[in-house]
């Protein structure tokens, strides 16, 4: 029987801009069936009040409810900022969920004790950190985190200028490899810059959306 997934979206990013997740699905899970839950706002919204509040959360949560409503057999959650609020989802609903930095943040705290972490847009930092730490904490390991935020350059992804958003990502790139070991990019939106930056500072650099769906398609097959 051909498995299905719910994929949670906070934008219209993964669908419109950088259908990556899309094109992962189909290369990596094909006969999966995919089914997009947006709330196109919550994002917004966590910028807007500069952080995660109960309503966002409640948001994720009927999100979440909805997908499990849909009797799919996983829940995809494709955005960092977010990531808190998926705890609590976890909680609410019978249906595993899996966060999009799951398994890119695990293997970074298996590889290295200083890592950076790059983001565009500011609430997709503490969420990723978080989750470094909370696998390190499993491991019982200590890490050093050291965060870098590229301002602005969400505004010109948006505004549709990619070649001067690559060139501030790049710079910021590097600026952040001499201090640490790795470099984790907290947003998928940036997944496609990976390699470039990796071969530009010689640092590898870890991006979500493969290691993401890699890890959907093994929970998929126990299932």
């Amino acid at each position: 029987m051909t498995k299905s997934i719910a994929v949670l979206h906070t934008s219209f990013v993964f669908i419109n801009v950088e259908p990556v997740f899309k094109d992962l699905f189909a290369e990596l899970i094909p006969d999966v069936r995919v089914i997009d839950f947006v709330d196109s706002d919550v994002l917004a919204a966590v910028n807007r009040d500069g952080g995660i509040n109960q309503s966002h959360i409640q948001r994720m949560v009927h999100l979440a409810e909805a997908a499990e409503s849909a009797k799919v057999d996983l829940i995809f959650s494709a955005c960092s900022s977010l990531g808190p609020s998926i705890d609590v989802a976890r909680q609410m609903v019978n249906t595993p969920i899996i966060k999009i930095d799951d398994a890119m943040t695990k293997k970074a705290v298996a590889q290295a004790t200083t890592i950076g972490v790059m983001a565009t847009v500011p609430t997709t930092l503490n969420p990723t950190i978080d989750l470094l730490n909370q696998w390190a904490g499993d491991e019982n390991k200590k890490i050093n985190t050291r965060p870098f935020l590229v301002e602005g350059a969400w505004g010109i992804l948006m505004s549709g200028d990619r070649p001067r958003y690559e060139n501030m990502v790049l710079n910021g790139a590097k600026e952040l490899a001499p201090q640490v070991e790795i470099i984790v990019l907290a947003q998928a939106s940036m997944s496609r810059l990976a390699p470039m930056l990796a071969q530009e500072t010689g640092k590898d650099v870890f991006s979500s959306p493969r290691l993401a769906v890699e890890y959907v398609k093994s929970t998929l097959e126990k299932l």
